[in-house]
């Protein structure tokens, strides 16, 4: 496991508290079983937007800037011994991949989906594990490096811990706004749970009204008999 994979764990129990806050359950009345269609994500607030971008702007820069100078650093030629070198190295490693791959991806998720909680608090954490690893990076190099080095590696450690700080106070102010937003549903809930049922519909039937007389069957013609010729009376002499 990478030395920013082993710190994501300490990211995670400082903002813990702000992402359950933000994505807990509300519980709602029971509603016939039926397959919700996806719902379009609402409309975010330009100065929302405006201020990531702002974030996500600083963040790019930073991740630019990092990545050059740990080109130009040679741990080899520190002075230190040999295991320091292979964990400095190991470490630059690990922090290049990072800004390369995983940086770039989350920034992209986020800028598409601006005040999703959960990318947010992604973000956060990998900010933060970057900080630790980059800053034991930078540490070293003012201890065993050039001048140079110290210096570029600072200024990088500066910078990215400026970004992380601006979007730590993004995040609680986020986290404070779905807050905000859950109360306000679980209200609504409380209220149309509360809300007596309408009363059930009656059907009058009047039993007063005599029932219809059945149709009387007709009997079937009897046949007629046959007609009889009368007697001719024979002539008399």
């Amino acid at each position: 496991m990478s030395a920013i994979a082993n710190t994501s764990s300490r990211a995670a129990a400082i903002l813990a508290a702000l992402l359950l806050a933000a994505i807990a359950p509300v519980a709602a009345p029971a509603q016939p079983s039926a397959a919700a269609p996806s719902a379009s994500q609402p409309p975010v607030a330009y100065a929302s937007v405006n201020e990531l971008n702002g974030i996500l702007t600083q963040l790019k820069q930073t991740a630019q800037s990092m990545q050059a100078d740990l080109q130009k650093v040679r741990i080899e030629k520190w002075k230190t011994d040999a295991s320091t070198k292979r964990q400095a190295l190991s470490d630059s490693d690990s922090i290049q991949r990072n800004l390369q791959s995983t940086l770039p991806d989350t920034l992209a998720q986020l800028n598409n989906s601006p005040e999703d909680v959960a990318l947010s608090f992604k973000l956060y954490r990998n900010l933060d594990a970057l900080y630790d690893v980059f800053g034991s990076v930078a540490e070293l190099a003012g201890a065993f490096g050039s001048k140079d080095e110290a210096q570029s590696l600072g200024n990088d450690l500066n910078e990215l811990q400026s970004s992380r700080k601006a979007f730590g106070e993004r995040m609680q102010k986020l986290s404070a706004s779905k807050e905000d937003e859950l109360t306000r549903l679980r209200a609504q809930v409380k209220i149309l749970s509360a809300a007596p049922p309408p009363p059930p519909k009656k059907v009058v039937v009047d039993d007063t009204e005599p029932a219809p007389k059945p149709a009387k069957k007709k009997a079937p013609a009897k046949p007629k008999p046959p007609a009889t010729k009368p007697a001719t009376t024979p002539p008399s002499n």
